[in-house]
C-alpha cells in the first residue's frame, strides 16, 4: 500500500508539471505539504517559469526521495500566469482557496509579484523565493507573508555602475538604460540611477533612456532614443526579458553600435545566449547565484537533483535558484515541530537567522530581514556559453 501511496503521489506532480490536472481535493496536513507556484509556463517567459519551477521541483523530489519532511511528503501545484499579472491574482485565489496551499514559492516576474502581494498579505500565506529582485518586495519593514532569497535589482544594477565606472573608467553620463515599461524595468532603473548619483551623477534628464512594451519585441524607439543620446553610451544596463533584449543588441550590433551591453539576472543568461547567437560574444549577464557548474557543495547537490529527475532538463542559474529557494523553505520545515500552518512556515524562516547552505557566505533571515542574500556574481557570454567573470575584466 505505501508504495501504491507514493507511486499516485509522484503520478499527480507528473501530471501537475504537465499541466494536466486542473483541481485536487485538499489533502490531509498530516500526510502531506501541498505548496503552490503560480508562473510563466508559456508565452515569452516561459523558459525562465520553466527552469525555476524545474529547480523547485528537483529540490522537492530530493527531500521525498529521503523521506519528505518532518514526516511529510511534499507536493507542488503549478498555475500558468504567462507573465501576465492579469493571469497571477487568479492563480493565487485558487492556490491559497482551492489547493490550500500552505506556502507559495518561485513565483517568476516583478509585475506578477505586484499582483500577488497584497493577496498574499491579506491571506496571511508566504510569498517565499519569488523570481525578481524588485524594491515592492523588499520593504523596511518588511511585509511579514514577502520574503525572498535573491539580492534585488538595486543590487545588480549598483554593482554594473560600480564596475563601469571603477574597472571600465566610463563615466556615468556614458552609461544608458533599456528597460521594460513596467515594475520591472523601473526597479532595475531607479536602483542604477541611484549607484550613477553615488558616483556624482547630477540630473536624470542626461540619462539615455529606451524602453519597450512587455511581452512585446518592438525595440526599435528604445534603440533610436538611445543612439540618439547627446552623449554617445560606452554601456547600456538591460533591464528585460531575454527576447527583446536579444533583438535590442542584434539591431544595435547590425547599426555599429557596440558597447558594453549588461543585463540583470532575470534576463534569463542561457536563453539570451541561445537567442543571440554569435550576437552575444561578450554580453554581461549579472547573477544572484553562483555558476551551476562550480564545486560549491549546493551546486554538487543541485546538479545530482536535478539528474535525479531525468527528462532533458540542463543546468541553468533560473533552476538553480528555484532548488536553493526549495532547499531554504524546506530547511525552516524542518524546524517545525507540529502540524505544519501558514503561520509557523513564516515563523520557521524568520527563525532560520545566520544560517549557510552550501554557498560559500553567510545567508540570514529574520523578522527585520528578509532578503537572504545580497551578493551578485558577474557572467560573460563567450562562444555561446554563458561562463563566469570578474569585474576587473573591464580593465581590458
Amino acid at each position: 500500500m505505501p508504495g501504491m501511496r507514493a507511486g499516485f503521489i509522484s503520478a499527480v506532480t507528473a501530471l501537475w508539471c504537465a499541466g494536466i490536472v486542473t483541481a485536487q481535493t485538499p489533502t490531509d496536513p498530516k500526510s502531506e505539504i501541498v505548496l503552490g507556484m503560480s508562473t510563466a509556463l508559456t508565452g515569452p517567459a516561459d523558459e525562465l517559469g520553466l527552469n525555476v519551477q524545474a529547480g523547485v521541483l528537483a529540490a522537492l523530489d530530493e527531500a521525498n526521495r529521503a523521506g519528505g519532511v518532518i514526516g511529510r511528503t511534499l507536493r507542488l501545484v503549478t498555475l500558468d500566469d504567462g507573465y501576465e499579472p492579469s493571469r497571477t491574482a487568479p492563480n493565487m485565489h485558487k492556490l491559497i482557496e482551492e489547493e490550500k496551499v500552505l506556502a507559495v514559492i518561485g513565483n517568476v516576474g516583478t509585475p506578477t509579484a505586484v499582483a500577488a502581494i497584497p493577496i498574499v498579505n491579506a491571506r496571511q500565506v508566504v510569498l517565499f523565493g519569488a523570481y525578481t529582485g524588485a524594491g515592492a518586495l523588499r520593504k523596511t519593514p518588511p511585509d511579514r507573508y514577502v520574503i525572498n532569497y535573491r539580492a534585488s535589482y538595486a543590487d545588480e544594477t549598483s554593482a554594473m555602475v560600480d564596475a563601469l565606472v571603477n574597472e571600465a573608467g566610463i563615466s556615468v553620463d556614458e552609461i544608458a538604460f533599456f528597460t521594460q515599461r513596467d515594475a520591472y524595468g523601473d526597479a532595475g532603473y531607479v536602483g542604477g540611477v541611484a549607484a550613477m548619483q553615488r558616483h556624482g551623477l547630477k540630473s536624470e534628464v542626461n540619462i539615455a533612456h529606451g524602453r519597450y512594451e512587455r511581452n512585446t519585441d518592438a525595440v526599435e524607439n528604445g534603440l533610436a532614443d538611445i543612439v540618439s543620446a547627446h552623449v554617445s553610451p560606452r554601456a547600456v544596463i538591460m533591464v528585460g526579458a531575454y527576447a527583446p533584449c536579444a533583438a535590442f543588441i542584434k539591431l544595435a550590433r547590425e547599426y555599429g553600435f557596440d558597447p558594453i551591453f549588461l543585463n540583470v539576472s532575470f534576463v534569463g543568461s542561457q536563453p539570451l545566449a541561445n537567442v543571440l547567437g554569435d550576437a552575444g560574444e561578450g554580453v554581461i549577464v549579472t547573477q544572484v547565484v553562483p555558476h551551476f557548474d562550480s564545486d560549491l557543495p549546493i551546486a554538487r547537490e543541485y546538479r545530482s537533483a536535478l539528474a535525479a529527475r531525468g527528462g532533458d532538463m540542463q543546468p541553468t542559474f533560473g533552476s538553480f535558484e528555484g532548488y536553493i529557494a526549495g532547499r531554504i523553505l524546506l530547511r525552516a520545515l524542518s524546524d517545525v515541530t507540529e502540524i505544519p500552518t501558514r503561520e509557523s512556515i513564516v515563523d520557521a524562516l524568520d527563525g532560520l537567522g545566520k544560517f549557510d547552505i552550501g554557498l560559500g557566505l553567510e545567508l540570514e533571515l529574520s523578522p527585520d530581514q528578509h532578503s537572504a542574500c545580497h551578493e551578485v556574481w558577474p557572467t560573460v557570454i563567450r562562444g555561446g556559453e554563458v561562463v563566469p567573470m570578474s569585474w576587473t575584466d573591464l580593465r581590458r
